[in-house]
């Protein structure tokens, strides 16, 4: 592993394509492989995962993900690109349009959200925590993958995230909890942005709710919504040509 393990593909147009919780830079192949002749994609393993060391240090948030991103920027002599989140991703996301508004020109919350976690999440995150502890990364993750998916019939994409978790140590799972737990609640950041803001959501979405995305729609000055019908929380895999013209019109129309 590697400190920093990430992929340029393409040129022009910056855009960086963050992954979520138990993913690594592969679950965008799909958008790679459309974006590739668009633009100049810049695709990270989060710390943790995939090729990229753990970061070793406690209080771990998601400010820590917003520099590595930051870091990768500045290496490439890179000052301004647009982002794409996805769950987790999206909480990056954010902590870097806060802490970085200028090095944006336009982002996408991807299946995500700005809210802090409620009492019900926290509860249910630190009873994840647990489990991993106990019982390891693969375990948790081959009862908590499908439930990821609208439709569960549907077992290829399933069955290879199961087996792509398999490599995740629990120490990074934990890690990755805990600063989803500590995260504040950035609705403000939507709220001051004077950037464009793509909202795509998945209708069957258990983990960030339709509902709860749809309130938080309104708040940028800019916002672009659109609602994968037939998805839930992994519109990439589950309706992937409809997510790629989304995020290629977006893109188009927003990367000057």
């Amino acid at each position: 592993m590697s400190p920093i393990s990430y992929q340029i593909i393409g040129k022009g147009l910056p855009v960086v394509l963050i992954h979520g919780f138990a993913e690594d830079s592969s679950i965008w192949n799909h958008q790679v492989e459309f974006l590739k002749d668009k633009c100049m994609l810049i695709v990270p393993d989060l710390p943790g995962s995939g090729q990229s060391a753990l970061i070793d240090k406690p209080g771990i948030g998601m400010e820590d993900y917003a520099v590595f991103i930051k870091q990768i920027l500045e290496a490439e002599k890179i000052e301004q690109c647009m982002m794409i989140g996805h769950s987790m991703g999206g909480y990056i996301t954010l902590a870097f349009a806060e802490k970085y508004p200028d090095a944006l020109i336009a982002f996408s919350l991807f299946h995500s959200s700005a809210y802090a976690d409620d009492a019900a999440k926290v509860e249910t995150r630190k009873k994840a925590i647990e489990f991993i502890k106990a019982n390891g990364s693969a375990a948790f993750l081959k009862t908590s993958i499908p439930g990821l998916f609208y439709d569960q019939h549907n077992l290829d994409p399933i069955h290879a995230l199961i087996e792509k978790g398999k490599l995740f140590t629990p120490l990074a799972l934990v890690q990755y909890y805990e600063a989803m737990i500590a995260r504040p609640d950035r609705t403000a950041v939507l709220q001051k942005t004077t950037k464009p803001v793509l909202f795509i959501f998945g209708e069957h979405d258990k983990a960030v709710p339709f509902k709860q995305g749809l309130e938080q729609s309104h708040l940028p000055q800019q916002s672009y919504i659109y609602v994968l019908r037939n998805s839930a929380h992994m519109g990439m895999l589950e309706e992937t040509e409809k997510a790629n013209q989304i995020l290629g019109i977006f893109l188009l129309n927003h990367g000057s």
